[in-house]
């Protein structure tokens, strides 16, 4: 999580977004730098408005925008995949070591998911508050230039971003009726990737 704050403006984290390159591109920029622990760094909007959003309220904060970046869902699931292949992993629950793409998505579609599947949500991530606190600018992880032309705008400079973090390519192909399981039962993460496409 990276807060900017004389831009009023918040960068939140959602994981297997290009979070890596974009913290070491902005870090140098940002009044903030939440990197430790994974919990606070990857902190989704809930987490935020409960124990952020009130600590920056408290010093003057008022009127901080948030910002995000989500991923097709697919793709984002490609991420977590090819990552959780890496063999440090070897060996632990979360492994998808020898583990097909297809395997890894049936079970994440599943309702009591297995450790190498429980991976969230980017709509869970994102999911607006009763409050009425919810991510002002969601950009789709595929739409770079549109992010970077906001961000040099609001935060008045260039800024170049370097992939960081890359995981191992790996085949992705989904059989049709897994690809419409996943469509259906995560219509809001596919919703939210199309409509942040449309920025």
């Amino acid at each position: 999580m990276l807060v900017f704050w004389k831009q009023r403006l918040v960068f939140l984290a959602v994981p297997k977004t290009g979070t890596s390159a974009w913290a070491s591109a902005l870090a140098p920029l940002a009044s903030m730098v939440i990197s430790d622990p994974p919990e606070l760094k990857h902190a989704p909007l809930y987490r935020y408005n409960r124990f952020i959003r009130p600590m920056l309220d408290k010093v003057g904060a008022g009127g901080m925008e948030t910002l995000a970046v989500v991923r097709e869902p697919v793709d984002w699931l490609g991420s977590w995949y090819r990552y959780r292949q890496r063999p440090f992993l070897d060996g632990r629950p979360e492994s998808t070591a020898r583990m097909t793409f297809d395997a890894f998505v049936q079970a994440y579609c599943q309702g009591d998911r297995p450790a190498f599947a429980e991976v969230g949500s980017q709509a869970k991530f994102l999911e607006p508050r009763p409050n009425g606190v919810a991510v002002n600018h969601v950009f789709a992880y595929e739409a770079q230039t549109a992010l970077i032309r906001f961000l040099e705008s609001r935060l008045e400079m260039p800024i170049a971003v370097a992939r960081e973090n890359a995981s191992q390519p790996a085949t992705l192909a989904l059989p049709d009726e897994t690809e419409r399981r996943l469509r259906r039962k995560f219509a809001a993460d596919f919703d939210l990737w199309q409509a942040a496409r449309r920025q």
